[in-house]
């Protein structure tokens, strides 16, 4: 899909960009193959080549940041297929205070297969998240740019936030799909463990109180309610992603993902 954006460039919006593909211009290198395209001007047209030959040499070095300041934030969708190896899905659990008064509590980090989770005093700290956004091009989260992100820049403010951010939240609301995480999940039959289904964020709050207060299940049982927020990012991000492109992307693209 990304390969397919011409958003990036500007002065080229939604309806510029769906006409070129209509007009068989579905990739970066479709555009440059063609010497003049009639509803682009000569000088426009030399400096879209540029900017996209740009591209191709940042992407085959692996440069997501670059499409990071060139795409607006609801485009940071079209970055998840080709960054998802270095995909980071976020959840954090926090006191139930905002970010001024509270603190965080845990932070699930998911990322090809694996689950860590911090905690605040035993291994949750601004060094280990600053290695884990290391490895990071694109952070894949719900919620998270009104919530996690802003929250967790506030409780460490040295960390590197400023990735590609595929916030499935408002990715889920432009395919019409209303509702948290859970009921977006129930509604695409992604499932919980029977132990935690039904919880929420309060829930989590207590059980840090609860733990706090010297009952050592409740961490447990706090961990496994924030593994499964983290995990279960991973396959929402596939579905959501999949029907972005059916309805955003080109149609050849969009026939090849459709379910």
């Amino acid at each position: 899909m990304l390969t397919s954006t011409f958003v990036l460039l500007k002065g080229i919006g939604p309806a510029t960009e769906r006409r070129l593909w209509q007009d068989g211009i579905a990739n970066w290198s479709a555009f440059l193959d063609r010497p003049v395209i009639p509803y682009i001007s000569s000088m426009k047209k030399c400096w879209y080549d540029d900017v996209l030959a740009t591209a191709q040499s940042r992407l085959a070095v692996g440069g997501a940041d670059f499409f990071r300041t060139c795409l607006k934030s609801r485009d940071h969708w079209r970055l998840f297929d080709t960054f998802r190896h270095r995909a980071l899905y976020l959840d954090i659990e926090t006191t139930g205070h905002s970010a001024r008064e509270g603190f965080v509590t845990v932070v699930g980090l998911y990322r090809n297969g694996r689950m860590e989770s911090l905690v605040r005093g035993e291994n949750l700290t601004e060094e280990r998240l600053h290695e884990a956004l290391e490895q990071t091009d694109v952070l894949v989260t719900f919620f998270g740019s009104v919530f996690d992100i802003p929250y967790l820049h506030t409780a460490f403010p040295r960390l590197n936030l400023n990735k590609p951010h595929f916030d499935l939240c408002f990715a889920a609301r432009r395919l019409g799909l209303q509702g948290g995480l859970k009921c977006i999940e129930r509604e695409l039959q992604i499932h919980r463990e029977e132990a935690i289904e039904g919880l929420d964020g309060w829930d989590a709050v207590r059980l840090w109180h609860r733990w706090r207060g010297g009952e050592e299940e409740a961490l447990d049982l706090l961990l496994r309610y924030n593994a499964a927020d983290a995990r279960n990012l991973e396959p929402l991000a596939e579905l959501l992603f999949q029907q972005m492109v059916a309805r955003y992307g080109p149609p050849s693209v969009g026939d090849a993902v459709t379910p």
